[in-house]
């Protein structure tokens, strides 16, 4: 039997994402051409400040994070099989952005602080590409950077506490240092294509 995460990995967002997008920010139209999804509520419905620590022990916030286009993915390094899928795909995609010219960076934020440490993190992180950012943090944290996202996680219930699996939503997040969240990607988009939209977003800045 499949883990439920995999089939859980809308849930959450499916309030936010999809209908009809409506613009909320005056620069919003400027990206109207590379937008391949829609947004109920508009873009100004995802994203915004987050608190949380990285591989060094240090507590960062999104504006220490997000200096160039990032992804953001939330998942966790115990994740069997579908977070390194998707983080790989992540990794595959910058590469090709860099042969482009194009410098993004990858950022992988925790919703398993419980197992989860500071350096846990960072090395899943830089085993999936060596720009990963790999983020963590208190329980509050994750879930107030979760929530700002919009994103779905909850752990399962196990009979081992030091195994477990997490439900969560498999999303990946664009977000630009000036404007914030403007686009997600969903699991089956091929790195090529990912690289072709960011590289939209990142002509357009």
């Amino acid at each position: 039997m499949k883990p439920t995460y995999a089939i859980l990995a809308v849930v959450g967002v499916a309030a936010v994402l999809g209908g009809t997008w409506y613009a909320t920010q005056s620069d919003a139209d400027r990206f109207a051409d590379c937008r391949a999804s829609n947004v109920a509520g508009g873009t100004g419905a995802i994203g915004g400040p987050f608190e949380l620590v990285n591989a060094k022990g240090e507590t960062v916030t999104d504006t220490d994070v997000i200096t160039e286009p990032s992804l953001l993915y939330f998942g966790f390094t115990y994740c069997p099989d579908v977070c390194p899928l998707d983080t790989s795909r992540n990794a595959e995609a910058v590469d090709l952005l860099t042969e482009r010219g194009y410098s993004t960076t990858p950022v992988f934020i925790s919703i398993d602080p419980e197992r989860d440490t500071p350096e846990v993190v960072g090395d899943f992180a830089y085993n999936l590409h060596e720009k990963m950012i790999g983020l963590t943090g208190s329980p509050a944290q994750v879930k107030a950077a979760s929530q700002a996202y919009r994103t779905y996680y909850k752990k399962q219930e196990s009979d081992d506490p030091d195994y477990y699996l997490v439900d969560h939503t498999t999303m990946t997040y664009l977000v630009l240092p000036e404007y914030g969240f403007v686009e997600f990607f969903r699991r089956d988009m091929s790195p090529e294509a990912m690289a072709d939209a960011v590289a939209c977003f990142a002509d357009k800045i």
